[in-house]
């Protein structure tokens, strides 16, 4: 194996990079067939009495404006005041309109780019003093001359960013959708988070690129739901015929762009395959407008302009996992080889290394499938769109790792209470220039490491519900012609409920009384009473007691099951690579 010069660059924004992959798995984002399901809104006790040392605010940002922006001293006038030093006024009243999507005088990105706090150069310039190394930056971190953040303070700036950015609500967290663990990051007292609409994503110009939008669908309170619809889009006569096939069928892409609601847990949009002659298939179900002036009212998918004042023609929604099964019989969609876009977070931008690009259809019938969460007690409609950027120096034909199903769910079967580590190897194809790597697992996946095969660590990540994408700049050549130097050794550690001093954790043990409606698993540990001991299914809870008649035993902790929720496991590697010199299809 020869390995090109220079070091790999990080990149923690998610990727398209595995989408396509994605759309095979996404049952890992959760979501079974007929995936909808109830989920418990936070609640407030109004005979809980507010804490006299907390400071209310109205939302998350305004709460940001007094803790952060003007306590520490970034409003002084010398600074971010009158001075409006960098051209930034962070004053009340102005720092909003001054930050959201506002050109940096100091970087070609936005000061705050919602949904992506590492594209957002006001939290680059904050994380660059808070944790000094983290991210390069021109001229001074922030705040100048001053003490830097506190890391929860940094913390609860990354959420608002990473939730949109809103200027009014509060912001909830992504695991528990609770706005007061936002708020303790800021000593900070908030209303109950509830849903947000983000700023829409600007289409490209022309010239650069194309948008698609999603049609838009209702989110009910206090439901999780995986939908699937389709949705008809046609750019022929708009794409400049340098960035078309030969053909003239296909436009071809070097980068994508995502922003969508922050209640998505994941996107995925697909080409679906399906000829335009059976668009009105009765599986689709009706098609109406979804938004616009003509919401709920039928419309003709293959007329653009059918549905006015911003609506989108879209089929009739469907509970579906990743779209399979979605659509004409004659027609199964092979998820994972047909992706094209969407993320696992609000926002994302990722472009492929100089030279190599993907294609997408020009026109055609489209699959979108959303996963999404509502966690507040108001109802909410998803929103979502995505840029393709031309590519204009287009020479390598992009290739997908591919999904190994027979270690999907390699993790299955670990016991409660205990860990394991799996592993599992994928070859390059000779002469394969490896440009992105990203991993999969759910909430007992712990650590998530690759390996060359000298044992080169080339990949490592500790967060489950926010992988790292790692970007190689270079590409990584592989070009050994014996496969064992081209061997990508890949594994994961997973934990069913072992605390950190060794002892048994019934609260992140896989349980039976904790799976959603469509998940199961049979106990065979005890999960109260004398936990970690061995029991037989939910009858058993006498077993558990901690004296015979005691009543206070529950036969309730599991081994790791396989499945399509967070309270299942999945086992994955993702990513991208390229050859200059493939061979025919």
């Amino acid at each position: 194996m020869s390995r090109a010069s220079g070091a790999p660059s990080f990149q923690k924004s998610a990727s398209f990079a595995a989408i396509g992959a994605i759309a095979l798995i996404v049952a890992a984002c959760g979501g079974g067939g007929g995936s909808s399901s109830s989920l418990t809104p936070p609640t407030v006790d109004p005979a809980d009495p507010p804490d006299p040392e907390c400071e209310s605010f109205d939302g998350t940002f305004e709460a940001i404006q007094s803790v952060v922006f003007e306590k520490h001293g970034c409003t002084q006038d010398v600074c971010h005041g009158d001075g409006r030093q960098g051209g930034l006024d962070l004053r009340e009243g102005a720092a909003y309109a001054n930050l959201i999507e506002a050109p940096s005088l100091g970087a070609p990105t936005a000061r705050v780019v919602p949904g992506s706090p590492d594209r957002s150069y006001l939290y680059r310039k904050l994380a660059a003093s808070t944790r000094p190394g983290s991210f390069e930056i021109t001229g001074s971190s922030m705040p100048s001359g001053l003490p830097a953040l506190g890391e929860d303070e940094l913390e609860a700036i990354r959420l608002w960013i990473k939730a949109g950015a809103p200027e009014t609500g509060s912001v909830g967290h992504p695991d528990t959708g609770k706005a007061d663990d936002v708020a303790d990051l800021l000593d900070a007292c908030l209303p109950p988070a509830g849903p947000i609409t983000i700023r829409p994503l600007e289409p490209p110009a022309p010239e650069e690129g194309v948008q698609l939008v999603m049609p838009e669908y209702d989110l009910p309170a206090g439901k999780e739901v995986e939908l699937c619809f389709a949705s008809y889009y046609d750019f022929t006569g708009q794409v400049p015929e340098e960035y078309l096939s030969e053909d003239g069928t296909k436009i071809r892409y070097f980068a994508q762009e995502m922003r969508q609601d922050p209640q998505s847990h994941h996107l995925v949009l697909d080409v679906s395959g399906v000829e335009i002659e059976d668009i009105h298939h009765p599986s689709y179900g009706a098609w109406t407008c979804k938004g616009g002036d003509l919401d709920g009212s039928p419309c003709e998918p293959t007329d653009l302009g059918s549905c006015t004042g911003g609506g989108i023609c879209g089929a009739e929604p469907k509970p579906l996992t990743g779209c399979i099964g979605y659509g004409p019989s004659s027609h199964f969609l092979t998820m994972g080889t047909q992706g094209l876009g969407g993320g696992q977070t609000t926002q994302l931008y990722e472009q492929f290394t100089d030279g190599v690009y993907n294609e997408m259809p020009i026109r055609g019938i489209w699959y979108w499938n959303s996963h999404a969460f509502n966690l507040s007690p108001s109802g909410h409609g998803m929103n979502a769109r995505i840029n393709f950027y031309f590519a204009r120096n287009q020479q390598f034909r992009v290739e997908r790792i591919p999904v190994d199903v027979n270690a999907l769910y390699a993790a299955a079967g670990i016991a409660p209470f205990t860990t394991e580590t799996v592993c599992r190897d994928w070859v390059i194809p000779q002469d394969g220039n490896l440009i992105e790597l990203t991993s999969h697992m759910h909430k007992r996946g712990k650590h998530f490491t690759v390996e060359l095969a000298d044992g080169t660590q080339v990949y490592e990540s500790l967060l489950y519900s926010d992988p790292l994408y790692r970007k190689f700049e270079p590409p990584m050549l592989f070009s050994s012609s014996d496969p064992a130097d081209r061997t990508l050794h890949y594994c994961g550690l997973f934990n069913n409920g072992v605390a950190e001093d060794g002892s048994p954790d019934p609260e992140t043990v896989t349980r039976a009384s904790r799976m959603p409606d469509r998940a199961s698993c049979k106990p065979i540990a005890c999960a109260e009473g004398r936990i970690g001991e061995p029991c037989d299914g939910v009858d058993d809870d006498a077993t558990c007691d901690t004296s015979p008649g005691a009543g206070d035993g529950s036969c309730d902790a599991c081994a790791i099951t396989a499945g399509v929720t967070t309270e299942n496991e999945m086992f994955l590697m993702l990513g991208w690579y390229y050859r200059e010199n493939p061979p025919a299809p």
